[in-house]
C-alpha cells in the first residue's frame, strides 16, 4: 500500500470514519475512498453494499473489470446505560458480536466490578461517564435501561445529538410517553425522538433479562444491518 494511501486510511480510522481501499487485481492499483464520496464514485453501489455488509470482497466495476474491496470501519462501540440486570446479560452475548461495550451507572451499588467483572464500567452520571469515553458517533449503540429519567434522559439527549447507529430505552410505552414529552421540551422534534427504540428490543415475547438482551442485540444488529449506520436512509422500527 502506498504510504499516501496508508495515512489517508489511518486518518479516518482515528475519526471512527469507514473508509474502503479499492485494488485492481490485475495491475495491483489502489485508491481510497471515504464514505461520504462513496455515492459520488463510479462503483458506488458496490462500495455501498461492501461497507453495509462489513464484508471485504471482489466484485466487479462498472467496465467488467475485477475489483477487490477492503472495508475499513471502526468497531462499534456499544454504550448501556443502566447496570441492571439486563445488562449482565448483555455482556456475553456483546462480546460474541465483537461491540466495544461500557456500562455506566453512577449507582455504586449496581454499578461494581463483582457485578461487571472484565468489563468497562464508569460508576459515574451520563454526563461525566460519557465524557470520558470520548464523542459518541455514528458507530455508537446506546441503550437506556434504568427506568430513571435523571440517569436515561441525558445519555438519549447526547445519543441523538451524536445520531447515533443505534438508540433504544426500557420501559413501557407509557413510560415512552412521558419520556417524548421530556425530549420535546429539550427541543427534539418528532423525527429525532422517533428514533429512540422504544419499548427497546424486537418483540419476541421476551421476559427474563437474557432474553431481553437477546432482543436488544437483535434489533440492534438488524438497525445496522439496514444501513443506519453508512447509509443514513434506513428507516428504524421498533416495537
Amino acid at each position: 500500500m502506498r504510504l499516501d494511501i496508508l495515512s489517508a486510511l489511518n486518518a479516518e480510522r482515528a475519526a471512527r470514519r469507514p473508509a474502503l481501499i479499492v485494488t485492481d487485481p490485475e495491475d495491483g492499483g489502489q485508491r481510497l475512498v471515504r464514505a461520504a464520496e462513496i455515492d459520488a464514485d463510479p462503483l458506488g453501489p458496490l462500495l455501498r453494499e461492501r461497507l453495509r455488509s462489513g464484508r471485504s470482497g471482489l466484485g466487479e466495476g462498472p467496465d467488467g473489470r475485477p475489483v477487490f474491496v477492503a472495508v475499513h470501519a471502526p468497531p462499534v462501540r456499544f454504550v448501556v446505560v443502566g447496570a441492571v440486570h439486563i445488562s449482565q446479560a448483555l455482556v456475553p452475548l456483546a462480546g460474541g458480536l465483537d461491540l466495544d461495550l461500557t456500562v455506566i451507572d453512577p449507582r455504586t451499588a449496581f454499578a461494581s466490578p463483582e457485578r461487571f467483572p472484565g468489563v468497562r464500567l464508569i460508576a459515574e452520571w451520563p454526563d461525566e461517564a460519557l465524557a470520558a469515553i470520548g464523542p459518541l458517533d455514528a458507530y455508537t449503540a446506546l441503550a437506556a435501561l434504568t427506568h430513571d429519567p435523571k440517569i436515561d434522559d441525558p445519555a438519549l439527549v447526547a445519543a441523538l445529538r451524536a445520531d447515533c447507529a443505534y438508540i433504544g430505552a426500557l420501559g413501557s410505552r407509557k413510560t415512552h410517553a412521558r419520556r417524548v414529552e421530556r425530549l420535546g421540551e429539550a427541543g427534539f422534534d418528532a423525527a429525532a425522538i422517533g428514533r429512540i427504540h422504544a419499548p427497546i428490543g424486537l418483540d419476541i415475547g421476551a421476559v427474563s433479562p437474557a432474553e431481553i438482551a437477546l432482543s436488544i442485540l437483535a434489533e440492534l444488529v438488524a438497525t445496522l444491518r439496514k444501513g443506519r449506520i453508512e447509509g443514513r436512509d434506513a428507516a428504524p422500527t421498533g416495537r
